[in-house]
């Protein structure tokens, strides 16, 4: 008992003077402790002095225009580029400048059409990885930001506030050639480029150049025959997302777009406007050669095609040559012996959609084609011509 005593006369600092000896166990045990926590604590003082000093040593190179500090005078350099506007990284190919030269690598990805980070479930290609990274939040069920005006969830801040926008109506991107506004600034760059005339993006196959380097993927897959897109529904395949949503819409019958005045349908808003036009009695494009006049300039560049016996579609197959792309996509599907347009009643397909039609009146009873003489009616046009001939005369 003498060493324990010994032991708390020389460490009890704080202990009060009447102690028991029954309690002399405990309390040796709390004296052990209390000079281990304060070795403890001085060690970690220690510590935090070391970082504190390190944080003050850590950043020595500071901005003379704002304050902030930086640990290396490269990234200072860098820095200081934001106040002045420099830009000392140019794009060869368009001119377009850059402040860092990781900027200029990631830019001219885009000129190359470069796209090596792939999205393993959906096959969407990125230019980088934090791209990827950010997209594969959209396989996610994890939308955490949600619009309080109209209860749509998002899975990114950005696409939440640039949703906010619509509802606000904000454009505070403006066009400072003719003042036109714009909710992203992604779609004022791509207006600009109608003011500046530039096509950056050219084709390696051909001379044609283009203002989106979407535009000029699409267009290479002309060239290589690429088709990445494939219908589940027919095994058709297209170069662009586009081409394929827009086919399904056949597969669907959906023709959700009306027109007013004769009632025909569309499957989408464009082939309406684009309809429209015949309604009205404008008809600004006149035919060189015969004089016809048309509403759209599309129709005048398809008419002015015959004329000139102008047959730039052609079938690899047979060598075939065709007016209008739509004649020769018809006509490979003998080559293919491709049927897509399938009948909602029985089993048999056809190569056309009109085919198609006229074959799922039979099942309906439809009968469009009125005899304007005797009010008999027919499931098909020729066969309300070949009644008109031989009974109407």
């Amino acid at each position: 008992m003498e060493f324990i005593k010994e032991e708390i006369e020389d460490t009890s600092i704080s202990e009060p003077p009447t102690v028991k000896h029954e309690d002399t166990e405990e309390q040796i045990d709390w004296m052990e402790m209390k000079p281990q926590k304060h070795e403890l604590n001085e060690a970690e003082e220690e510590k935090q002095s070391i970082k504190t000093q390190r944080t003050k040593v850590k950043k020595p190179h500071t901005c003379s225009l704002c304050g902030k500090s930086f640990r290396q005078k490269g990234h200072l350099k860098k820095h200081i580029r934001i106040h002045t506007g420099e830009k000392p990284f140019t794009c060869t190919q368009c001119g377009k400048s850059f402040s860092q030269v990781s900027g200029l690598n990631y830019h001219l990805l885009r000129h190359s059409g470069e796209k090596p980070f792939s999205c393993d479930q959906c096959g969407k290609d990125f230019t980088s990885s934090s791209n990827l990274k950010q997209h594969l939040k959209v396989h996610s069920d994890e939308r955490p930001y949600v619009c309080s005006l109209c209860g749509k969830s998002f899975s990114w801040l950005s696409s939440f506030k640039l949703h906010q926008k619509i509802h606000n109506e904000v454009r505070d991107h403006e066009c400072f050639e003719c003042g036109e506004s714009f909710t992203r600034a992604t779609d004022l760059e791509q207006h600009q480029k109608i003011h500046n005339g530039g096509k950056p993006y050219k084709c390696k196959y051909c001379d044609k150049s283009f203002t989106l380097s979407g535009h000029l993927k699409s267009h290479e897959q002309l060239h290589t025959r690429e088709k990445l897109y494939h219908c589940t529904q027919c095994e058709k395949s297209f170069t662009c997302k586009t081409g394929l949503n827009y086919h399904l819409l056949h597969h669907s019958g959906e023709k959700p777009f009306n027109c007013d005045q004769c009632g025909k349908d569309f499957i989408s808003s464009s082939n309406l406007k684009l309809h429209l036009n015949v309604h009205s009695d404008e008809k600004p494009y006149v035919c060189s050669f015969c004089g016809k006049i048309f509403s759209l300039m599309c129709h005048l560049k398809q008419h002015q095609k015959t004329h000139e016996d102008v047959r730039d579609h052609v079938c690899f197959d047979c060598g075939k040559s065709f007016t209008k792309c739509t004649d020769l996509k018809r006509h490979q599907r003998i080559h293919t012996g491709e049927k897509p347009y399938k009948c909602s009643y029985c089993d048999k397909k056809f190569s056309q959609s009109a085919h198609l039609k006229t074959h799922e009146r039979v099942h309906t009873g439809e009968k469009p084609y009125y005899c304007t003489q005797c009010e008999k009616s027919f499931t098909r046009l020729s066969s309300l011509h070949t009644h008109m001939k031989k009974c109407c005369k």
